[in-house]
């Protein structure tokens, strides 16, 4: 059995290890915000439609929903030196793929291979410092540490694509990834101490393939059926296939001596609940960033720029948060914490429906904050109940799952908000125009293209001035379908508040928590486990 003990080296072996783990997800989540304020360069530059930009968010958040556990299993089995070796090496391949695309179809696949690196990055860095730092007390600030590296790569995103995109093509928003992930690359192999799992992991490929196969077919059923309709028949059999792929992964998780994700996890309402949370947040978070990407370039046109200030007010307002709300856990409840932040998220999203065309950054501002600062009190505290509610030897699967999770519900969030934006404004587009005088042919011309090649397409259209009738009826659909949006993610995050009433009650010690089918894990277990 090839075990490794806890690093206690050299204080340096351990510093890299902290700094790598730290450079591994920064390089995992900067495509995240870069990208999403790029969306509306893209898609000028390749005619794409809404759709179209969905599956661009997609095609990396789905690789990473549908390969995070399992890469977490290679790295126990295999070494997780080389899945973050691994990962790196895909996220920078991802990367050189989309700078050099011309076609919306290889943007798809340079998202997808980024997608992969980033599901093998994120459970192998978390393992990587709980190697390093046994003490689990101690562990807790370089988590903490690790997840402001994660929040600081979505505050610098927009930033980044901003300047680029003002002054380069937007291809050049990837380029960044590139040099950063392949010196990481170099520097892991001198420096990077690897580990593995004491004992009793296995690869398991029903439990993968049918996770992906539902997950897949689950977003892609949303994205076409909002672009086209759910009575479609290519529609209506990616939603069945969903539906059995999900009930096959249940029945393999069960069945398998090795799952992917124990099910039994489930039993504790603290897991669950901080669970369907994570799932619910990033779906209505992700999803936002993809809507108001669009209505900052659509309906304000704004620059780049200009939009990755006010997006940034965002990302910044929950990295300033996310180390407050570390040390607030010792004082303050999970369930309290969780529960108030979503709260907070809730009436910023229901405040948000009242931007319109003309609102300046002062007034949308403090909503954005406020947006900001309850996701970053929910972040925090949701992962480390995740991680509380089950027994030490089921800690690092908990954490993976929850990340799962969350990714899945990432995935789901341009798909879903993507496609009730669309059906509403599409729906409301003739009305507005007849309001603004477009009729007859002119008319019939704008909803014909809007239909048949996404709202984006619209405005390549010879309409006159750009704050003509015409243009303006677009702005006023485009807004109809973001406060439905709005509407409903607020109604969501309204629920997983509810759920987190519900269930969240103080974890029992995990030391005394015995999961059905399985013994209390060794001392040895324990603290690579932990945080994992």
């Amino acid at each position: 059995m090839n075990v490794t003990t806890p690093a206690s080296g050299p204080v340096e072996r351990r510093a890299a290890t902290i700094v790598m783990a730290c450079l591994g997800v920064f390089v995992a989540y900067l495509p995240v915000t870069t990208v999403a304020v790029s969306l509306p360069a893209l898609q000028a530059a390749l005619n794409a439609s809404t759709a179209q930009l969905s599956w661009v968010q997609d095609a990396f958040v789905l690789p990473m929903a549908a390969f995070i556990l399992t890469a977490g299993v290679f790295g126990d089995v295999h070494g997780r030196k080389k899945v973050f070796q691994a990962g790196l090496l895909f996220s920078a391949a991802g990367a050189v793929t989309a700078l050099c695309a011309h076609s919306i179809g290889v943007v798809w696949a340079g998202q997808a291979l980024a997608g992969v690196g980033a599901a093998a990055l994120l459970p192998t860095t978390l393992a990587l410092i709980s190697h390093a730092v046994p003490d689990h007390r101690e562990r807790g600030k370089f988590i903490g540490i690790w997840a402001t590296c994660l929040m600081a790569a979505l505050a610098v995103g927009p930033l980044i694509a901003g300047v680029v995109v003002q002054h380069f093509s937007w291809r050049w928003v990837y380029l960044p990834s590139v040099p950063v992930a392949l010196l990481a690359v170099v520097v892991a192999a001198r420096q990077l101490p690897d580990s593995r799992a004491p004992h009793g992991r296995r690869l398991d490929w029903p439990g993968q393939l049918t996770a992906t196969l539902a997950v897949t077919a689950l977003v892609y059923g949303v994205i076409e059926g909002g672009a086209d309709s759910f009575t479609d028949v290519k529609v209506m059999v990616a939603l069945f296939t969903a539906v059995v792929a999900g009930a096959a992964f249940v029945l393999a998780e069960r069945r398998s001596d090795s799952p992917m994700l124990d099910l039994s996890l489930f039993r504790s309402p603290a897991f669950t609940a901080t669970t369907l949370v994570a799932m619910t947040s990033f779906l209505a978070l992700i999803g936002f960033f993809f809507v108001l990407s669009l209505y900052f370039g659509m309906v304000q046109r704004l620059d780049t720029m200009d939009a990755a200030w006010r997006l940034l007010t965002v990302t910044g307002a929950a990295l300033l948060v996310g180390g407050p709300a570390g040390r607030l856990m010792h004082r303050i409840s999970a369930r309290v914490m969780i529960t108030g932040g979503l709260l907070v998220v809730a009436a910023a999203q229901f405040a948000l429906t009242g931007l319109a065309a003309d609102t300046s950054f002062g007034s949308a501002a403090w909503r954005l904050a406020l947006l900001g600062l309850g996701m970053g009190f929910v972040m925090t505290p949701m992962t480390a109940t995740a991680v509380a509610s089950v027994p030490y030897h089921l800690a690092g699967m908990a954490a993976a799952g929850n990340n799962a999770f969350r990714q899945v519900g990432g995935a789901l969030g341009p798909a879903v908000l993507g496609a009730l934006l669309t059906t509403r404004a599409l729906d409301a587009l003739p009305g507005h125009l007849t309001e603004a005088g477009v009729t007859g042919a002119a008319q019939d011309r704008i909803v014909t293209t809007a239909q048949s090649d996404g709202l984006g397409a619209v405005a390549g259209l010879d309409l006159g001035a750009r704050t003509g009738p015409a243009m303006g009826a677009l702005g006023d659909s485009f807004l109809d379908g973001m406060r439905l949006c709005l509407i409903t993610a607020g109604s969501l995050t309204l629920l997983a508040a509810l759920v987190a009433v519900v269930l969240l009650r103080a974890p029992r010690q995990q030391g005394t928590l015995r999961a059905a089918g399985h013994t209390t894990a060794s001392a040895e277990q324990a603290p690579a486990a932990q945080g994992a």
